[in-house]
């Protein structure tokens, strides 16, 4: 988790990953839950991540994606870990795509 000082962003990641899980577990997210993990992976994005932290949150998140993309593919027989795996998802590509961005406009005003 990161280390900011803002605790909204800390709040919201631990929050979001703990209800990814439950949802998973619960059955398939759809509908209001899914925008509520959308919002919170937002929030995660744009408040979160603090400088020192981008490379090391874009590399962990986009492995995070890759393979809980891929791994709910071969994973889906598994009992829930294909529907937590969809729910992680939820949180973490808004959140990634945020710090990316962010990154991004940072390495153009250098």
């Amino acid at each position: 988790m990161a280390k900011s000082k803002n605790l909204i962003g800390s709040w919201a990641f631990l929050v979001g990953v703990v209800l990814a899980v439950v949802l998973g577990f619960l059955g398939k997210v759809e509908g209001s839950w899914m925008i509520a993990l959308v919002i919170i992976g937002l929030i995660v994005g744009f408040l979160n991540i603090t400088d020192e932290e981008v490379t090391p949150f874009l590399m962990s998140g986009a492995v995070l994606i890759i393979a809980a993309a891929l791994g709910g593919n071969v994973l889906a027989q598994v009992a829930y870990v294909d529907q937590v795996l969809s729910a992680l998802l939820v949180i973490f590509v808004p959140a990634t795509v945020i710090v990316a961005i962010k990154n991004v406009f940072s390495l153009a005003k250098e």
